[in-house]
C-alpha cells in the first residue's frame, strides 16, 4: 500500500512540476494560400499547455487578414492592436522545429508573440517579408540651393506611390507611410551605411514625380546624400516598429537555433522581463541576391529588464537600422512621494509606456540626485498600475529619508549576466553592441564594423532612461574594422553616461571595464573616449590605422579621459600617424597608470 501511495505522489508531482508526458508533435505542411487561419485553429484547439510544432521543409505565407488580434504594449516600438501570427500566451512550453521551412509574411503583421512561457526551443526558420516597409532609391542629382534631390526609385520587390504630392509607400493593405522619415543614405556596392553619413528626419515640402518617372523630393537639408548613393527610408518615428519578428515577454529558458530573418516590422528578436536566454547560430542579415539594404527596421536583438544568463554565439546580424543588440533595465522616476512606503513612479519613454517595471518580490535601487549611484533598496510589497504611464509601488520598509521627484528607481532584480562570443556584425546603422548590465558581462572573438561606435555604454535619464551602470566587463580578443564611420563623432569603445541636469556630472557612474588583446583596423583617431569610469582598463590591444579612407575628425585623441579614476593603459601597440595618443583631464590623471605601450 505505501509503494502505491509513492508511486502516485511522484506522478502527481511530476505533473506539478510540468514532467508529465510531453504531447506528440504537430506535424504541419505548407499548403497554396494563406497558412494563417491553418496556424490559429491548430493552437486554438490545442488542449494541453505544451506543444511541438513540426514544419515540413517548405515556404508558408502568411496574411493578418485572419490572425489573432490582440492590444500590446512593446517596449521600444509602438503600442497598439496587433496582427499576431504565432500567439503563444496559453502555453507553458513551446517547440518549434523548422527544418528550414521559409515563413513569408504580408503586410502589418507580427510573427510570434510568447507569454508567460517557461520552456522555449525553435530551430531551423527563415523570416521574411514579400513586400519590405521601406523605400529604396537611387540618388540621381542633387541641388542644394533650390533645396531638391532626385532619386530613381526601386520598383522591383518594393510598394509605393506618389499621391498628393506625397511619397506613400508600402501602400499595403490600405497602410502606408506619408513621409519617407527615417532615411540613410547607402553605399550602392557595399550595402552598408556610406562614409560620413548622417541620419535624416524628411518630410518633404513635396514629391514631384519627373516624366523620366524619376522622383523630386523638395526639401532643404541640413546634410545632403552624395550622388549615387542608395537612399533608404522606413518612414516616421511614430509609427515605423509596428513589432518585432519574435517577442518574448516573462518567458524563460529561450533556446533559439539557426533562426535567420530577412526583414522584421520592428526588431528581430525582443525579449521583455524575460530570464535564461540562448540564441545559437542565427541571423539578421539580407538574402543572397536582394536588392534590398535594409534587413530589421530596428535593433537585431534587444533586451529590456532580463535576468538569469543570456548568451549570443556565433551569430550574424547584419544591415538593420539600429543596434547589433542592445541590454538594458529601465530607470523610472519618481512623481510623487504618497507615503512613508509608497511612491507613485513615471514611465518617461513613450516607447516604454505600460512597460512592467516591477512586480511584487522585486527588489528595487533607490538614486537620489544629484549623485547617480545606486542607493538603499527595498523589496516590492505592492504595484498598482494607474495607467500605462503612472505606477504606485508599496515597499517592504520605509521609503529612504529625503527621497522626492526627480530621483529614480532601478530594478535589482532583473538584470542578466550577458556573453557574446564568436558573432559578426556589420553594415547596419547605429552600434554593434550596446551594454547597461551590473553584472559580469563578456564580449569575446567577435568580428565588428559600426556606424556609430561599436561599443557603446551610456545608462541615462536623459531621453530613453535606459539603465544602468555596469560593473564587471571584459572585451576581448575581439577584431574591429572599419568603426565609426557616421558623420557624427563616435569611437571604438565609447563610454558616455547621459543624465538629467540634476545629476552631477563629475560623479562615477561606470566601473571596472577591461579592454583587452583586441585587434582595431580603421581610418580613424578616436579608438577609446570614456567619461566617468572607475577601473577602466586598455590592455595588449593592436591598433592600426588605415589609409586611403577620408579622416571624418583628424585631430581627436586615440584614448580621451574625462573624470576617470584607475585607469591603466599598458602593452598596446599602435601603428599610424595620430598626433595626440592619450588626452586625459585633471581628475583623470590622478590614478592614471601608463606603460609599456609601443608607438605612443
Amino acid at each position: 500500500m505505501k509503494k502505491i501511495t509513492m508511486i502516485l505522489v511522484i506522478i502527481a508531482m511530476s505533473t506539478s512540476l510540468g514532467l508529465a508526458k510531453t504531447p506528440d508533435p504537430i506535424m504541419i505542411k505548407p499548403v497554396n494560400g494563406d497558412m494563417t487561419p491553418i496556424i490559429y485553429q491548430i493552437l486554438e484547439e490545442a488542449e494541453t499547455k505544451d506543444i511541438q510544432l513540426v514544419f515540413e521543409k517548405g515556404v508558408y505565407r502568411f496574411m493578418p487578414d485572419y490572425a489573432f488580434g490582440k492590444y500590446l504594449d512593446i517596449t521600444n516600438h509602438g503600442n497598439g492592436y496587433k496582427r499576431i501570427i504565432f500567439n503563444f500566451t496559453k502555453f507553458r512550453s513551446v517547440s518549434i522545429t523548422g527544418n528550414g521551412a521559409e515563413f513569408i509574411f504580408h503586410g502589418q503583421a507580427m510573427p510570434f508573440l510568447f507569454e508567460n512561457c517557461e520552456r522555449v526551443k525553435i530551430s531551423d526558420l527563415v523570416i521574411d517579408w514579400d513586400i519590405p516597409f521601406t523605400f529604396l532609391g537611387e540618388v540621381i542629382a542633387v541641388n542644394e540651393e533650390e533645396g531638391y534631390r532626385d532619386i530613381k526609385p526601386f520598383r522591383d520587390g518594393f510598394s509605393w506611390k506618389i499621391r498628393n504630392g506625397k511619397l506613400e509607400f508600402p501602400d499595403i493593405d490600405g497602410f502606408s507611410y506619408s513621409i519617407p522619415g527615417s532615411t540613410l543614405a547607402f553605399d550602392p556596392s557595399e550595402k552598408r551605411p556610406i562614409h560620413g553619413a548622417w541620419d535624416i528626419h524628411s518630410h518633404p515640402r513635396w514629391v514631384e514625380k519627373l516624366p523620366n518617372g524619376n522622383l523630386r523630393f523638395y526639401e532643404f537639408l541640413k546634410h545632403y546624400p552624395p550622388v549615387g548613393a542608395l537612399l533608404s527610408s522606413k518612414g516616421d518615428r511614430e509609427h515605423d516598429r509596428y513589432a518585432p519578428a519574435f517577442d518574448f515577454k516573462t518567458s524563460s529558458n529561450i533556446e533559439l537555433d539557426g533562426i535567420i530573418i530577412h526583414h522584421a516590422l520592428g526588431m528581430g528578436f525582443l525579449f521583455e522581463r524575460s530570464e535564461n536566454i540562448k540564441l545559437i547560430h542565427c541571423g539578421i542579415y539580407l538574402r543572397e541576391g536582394t536588392n534590398r539594404v535594409i534587413s530589421s527596421t530596428a535593433d537585431a536583438t534587444h533586451f529590456c529588464n532580463c535576468k538569469g544568463s543570456i548568451l549570443i554565439e556565433n551569430c550574424r546580424f547584419e544591415n538593420m537600422l539600429d543596434d547589433g543588440t542592445n541590454v538594458h533595465g529601465t530607470y523610472v522616476e519618481v512623481d510623487e512621494v504618497i507615503d512613508t512606503s509608497t511612491v507613485r513612479v513615471k514611465l518617461m519613454h513613450f516607447e516604454q509606456r505600460g512597460f512592467q517595471f516591477a512586480t511584487p518580490g522585486d527588489e528595487v535601487w533607490f538614486i537620489r540626485q544629484p549623485s547617480p549611484e545606486r542607493g538603499e533598496t527595498a523589496v516590492v510589497r505592492n504595484v498598482k498600475f494607474i495607467n500605462d504611464t503612472f505606477i504606485d509601488i508599496s515597499f517592504n520598509a520605509p521609503l529612504p529619508a529625503g527621497l522626492k521627484p526627480g530621483d529614480i528607481l532601478e530594478n535589482k532584480t532583473w538584470n542578466p549576466e550577458f556573453t557574446m562570443r564568436g558573432c559578426t556584425i556589420k553594415n547596419h546603422r547605429a552600434r554593434n553592441v550596446v551594454l547597461k548590465t551590473p553584472l559580469k558581462t563578456i564580449i569575446e572573438d567577435n568580428r565588428f564594423s559600426s556606424m556609430m561606435s561599436s561599443l557603446f555604454f551610456r545608462g541615462e535619464t536623459f531621453f530613453w532612461f535606459e539603465s544602468g551602470a555596469v560593473n564587471d566587463v571584459l572585451i576581448q580578443n575581439n577584431t574591429f574594422e572599419y568603426c565609426a564611420y557616421s558623420g557624427s563623432e563616435h569611437a571604438v569603445l565609447n563610454i558616455t553616461p547621459r543624465l538629467g541636469k540634476t545629476f552631477d556630472p563629475s560623479l562615477i557612474y561606470d566601473r571596472n571595464i577591461r579592454f583587452e588583446n583586441n585587434t582595431i583596423r580603421t581610418f580613424g583617431n578616436r579608438i577609446v573616449s570614456a567619461d566617468r569610469v572607475d577601473g577602466l582598463t586598455i590592455k595588449n590591444n593592436k591598433i592600426i590605422k588605415t589609409f586611403g579612407i577620408p579622416e571624418l575628425y583628424p585631430n581627436t585623441p586615440l584614448i580621451e579621459l574625462t573624470n576617470c579614476t584607475n585607469t591603466v593603459i599598458q602593452g598596446n601597440r599602435y601603428e599610424g600617424d595620430c598626433e595626440t595618443k592619450i588626452k586625459a583631464d585633471e581628475p583623470s590623471t590622478l590614478n592614471l597608470s601608463v606603460g609599456h605601450n609601443a608607438g605612443f
